[in-house]
């Protein structure tokens, strides 16, 4: 160990130093979604594509709202928009965390940030396939094409 790394070593570091724990206090629950809703908030704050997300979400249950689905196609377009904007929410964390890097880094998390990207495109794909799927079969329904 180095002078320089022994001098900043205080007794209240010292055993963090060795891999004991600290004698922090548990966060509370209230905290925690505190935090996770201050995240859901800059998730959707801060990025367009969210907002296109957001508004084909609204325009799909609007739809089937109108269409009087039942409540199977309602859980599979729900859990569709969810696995939309939950991808959409990891990728931009990811680029969020990739633009306080240094230029070096952020060049190398490039195929990360596409990765990242195409996993939004995967899940809008699946849920468009999905939500095609759905409307369809009721819209022939409704119009007695079956």
């Amino acid at each position: 160990m180095s002078s320089e790394a022994v001098s900043r070593t205080t007794p209240a570091t010292a055993g963090q130093n060795r891999g004991e724990v600290s004698a922090r206090p548990p966060r509370r629950w209230r905290d925690k979604f505190a935090d996770a809703f201050r995240g859901l908030k800059l998730g959707i704050r801060g990025q367009s594509s969210f907002f296109v997300h957001f508004f084909v979400a609204a325009a799909a249950l609007a739809a089937a709202w109108v269409m009087a689905l039942d409540w199977v196609s309602w859980c599979l377009l729900l859990l569709c928009i969810g696995m939309v904007l939950t991808a959409e929410m990891f990728n931009s964390a990811l680029e969020t965390f990739c633009r306080g890097l240094d230029e070096p880094s952020r060049n190398r998390c490039a195929p990360a940030l596409d990765i990242a990207a195409g996993a939004v495109l995967l899940a809008a794909s699946t849920a468009i396939l999905v939500g095609g799927a759905i409307f369809l079969v009721r819209l022939a329904v409704l119009l007695h094409w079956f």
